[in-house]
């Protein structure tokens, strides 16, 4: 049973840390899973990684921006994402598109319409099936972001980044029957119970309708 789950927030919120604690609690349950980031997960999306968040390119054009993510995103989707899709595994990637929905329509005031006719290119309409979205005020994120090693992206203003957080609840209130709103100001563990428990409720969901599918057919 394949799934293609993402994890969407702010910078700061945590969500990397979820991706991994949820990566490894169902492989302990003998789930197949495949783990990866985005901007990311090949190597040669890695190489476009280090361009977009060196500080080293803070002239960078919204534009330039929009369009280097877009670029590792259709490597990692034809190279990773999709064989591991097909291969019936559960795909948990931490970013996908709605980020470049989120950071540079939102944040950097692109044309969202024009953003989304890019993805569409970038991935063959690869869509997920359930996005995990871990929500911190942009201020709470970015203090935490200042503990450790800071990109490009965290040179940006507080305005910024909280024209991305509501970004991101404008989309998840558009899909609420993707997305999964957590509350990610709690901690680890609390947001990571929460995870589960819905994640597990999306397999059952699916392994049902399977079931139904098949019996339908006998």
């Amino acid at each position: 049973m394949s799934l293609f789950i993402t994890f969407e927030g702010p910078d700061g919120c945590g969500k990397t840390t979820q991706a991994r604690l949820l990566a490894e609690y169902l492989e302990s349950r003998g789930v197949p899973v495949l783990l990866t980031r985005e901007p990311g997960g090949t190597p040669i999306s890695e190489q476009i990684r280090q361009v977009l968040l060196s500080t080293r390119n803070l002239a960078m054009r919204a534009e330039t921006e929009a369009l280097l993510f877009s670029a590792a995103r259709a490597q990692i989707v034809t190279e990773l994402i999709r064989p591991a899709l097909a291969a019936g595994k559960i795909v948990l990637c931490d970013r996908y598109a709605d980020s470049t929905l989120a950071y540079q329509g939102y944040g950097l005031g692109l044309d969202l319409d024009l953003l989304r006719a890019i993805t569409r290119f970038a991935t063959g309409g690869l869509a997920p099936d359930l996005t995990f979205y871990v929500d911190v005020p942009a201020e709470i994120g970015l203090a935490r972001r200042q503990r450790g090693k800071t990109n490009r992206l965290d040179q940006k203003d507080v305005e910024y980044h909280a024209r991305v957080r509501a970004g991101y609840l404008e989309l998840a209130r558009a899909e609420p029957q993707r997305w999964v709103v957590v509350d990610g100001t709690r901690s680890v563990q609390v947001v990571q119970r929460e995870i589960r428990a819905r994640m597990l409720d999306e397999i059952e969901k699916r392994r049902n309708a399977t079931a139904h599918r098949g019996a339908a057919h006998d």
